[in-house]
């Protein structure tokens, strides 16, 4: 954009490391939906080139490796999908969520039967990467800032459905969780402020934002100048 947008924050000085990403979000129904559904649209009715050339008493050892440094995130998650396909995969994680690992570096082992793990791979590769990307990107961003007394936040422009998965993502990578949606923080943006333009001030805007939302929801008000 050509237009920079400033949004001023009151926000106690806190460590980010009293935020650690929550290893709950990735054994949530609403990841183990999101495994379901990726499966499903991955495999549909059958993963018929696995089947044509793999037998099915075949065994396997995978590892998937990193291509190039990154900051771990979703490893649990890229578990349950070899899970979901046969529960006699072994997988054997090679890094701790929010861990960093160099080019070559293992983020998970498997062995069991070669034809689930197949079938499972792109999946499991697909979250992850999206997920270590998000992790990585924040963690270059963090660094870029460190020392200077400025905290790096995430937003609500997530991936449609993957919203709580991308922020846990965020915060693998040294991120701090802004507000998940509409209805935890009030965020006064320019969009509402066109609306209400000419109508009230921004301090009645602030003041009926607090009637309005429960005691002690944040307030905030994005500026341009």
């Amino acid at each position: 954009s050509s237009r920079a947008t400033l949004l001023l924050l009151h926000l106690e000085p806190r460590d980010v490391s009293n935020f650690p990403p929550d290893p709950a979000v990735l054994s949530s129904p609403e990841a183990l939906d999101l495994v379901d559904r990726a499966l499903a649209e991955d495999v549909g009715r059958g993963d018929w080139t696995t089947e044509a050339l793999v037998a099915p008493d075949r065994q396997a050892r995978a590892r998937i490796v990193a291509r190039a440094p990154i900051v771990v995130a979703g490893l649990p998650l890229a578990a349950a999908v070899f899970g979901k396909l046969d529960r006699r995969i072994a997988v054997q994680p090679g890094s701790p969520e929010g861990g960093e690992l160099g080019t070559g570096g293992v983020l998970l082992d498997l062995s069991g039967p070669a034809r689930a793990i197949l079938t499972g791979e792109r999946t499991a590769l697909n979250l992850l990467a999206r997920m270590c990307g998000i992790a990585t990107t924040t963690a270059r961003t963090v660094r870029a800032v460190a020392g200077t007394g400025v905290e790096i936040l995430d937003t609500r422009k997530t991936t449609p459905g993957l919203r709580r998965l991308e922020k846990y993502a965020v915060a693998c990578g040294g991120g701090t969780n802004h507000r998940i949606g509409l209805f935890d923080a009030v965020l006064i943006k320019d969009n509402h402020r066109i609306l209400f333009a000419g109508e009230f001030s921004f301090e009645e805007a602030i003041a009926r934002a607090r009637r309005t939302a429960p005691p002690g929801t944040p307030v905030e008000l994005e500026v341009d100048t």
